[in-house]
Order: structure tokens, then sequence, then C-alpha cells
């Protein structure tokens, strides 16, 4: 019984690889606390076939099996590019 890919959407913070992107995806959590949200944010290293993304790029990214020691992430859409 296999379960949907994970996807999430985030902004391109590097495209200095050759085929690879780092994508910053930005969630809000409250605050266990004050339950105020905070901004948590984390790196994936994406894999980009065609090269297409650039820095500043909001892209849709999807869970995959494992492409090299550190990319677990397949770039799906770019759903807008950089002004």
């Amino acid at each position: 019984m296999a379960g949907r890919a994970k996807s999430r959407i985030g902004v391109v913070v590097g495209d200095k690889m050759d085929k690879t992107v780092v994508v910053q995806v930005e969630r809000l959590v409250p605050h266990r606390v004050y339950l105020k949200y905070v901004r948590r944010r984390k790196k994936f290293m994406v894999h980009d076939e065609e090269n297409a993304a650039r820095v500043g790029d909001r892209v849709l990214i999807e869970e995959t099996r494992p492409l090299s020691k550190r990319k677990r992430w397949r770039l799906r859409q770019i759903i807008e590019r950089a002004a």
C-alpha cells in the first residue's frame, strides 16, 4: 500500500550545481509556550534535470527515491519565475 509522495512549495536559493538546485521551504508553526507563529525554514537539495530553475523562482518539489547522498527531492513544476 504505497502512499502519495510528499510535495512542498519553496523558493530556489542556489543553482550553482549541475542538475541540482537548493530550495528553501518556509512554514509557520505555533510556539509551544507563547502560541505566536514562528517561521521555520528548511533547505532541500532538489534534482532539476533540465537546469530550468533559477534563483528566486517559486517551485513545487516532490519527494522521490534517493538520487544521491543528499538529494531525495525532484523538481515537479516552476510555479512563478523570479522578477
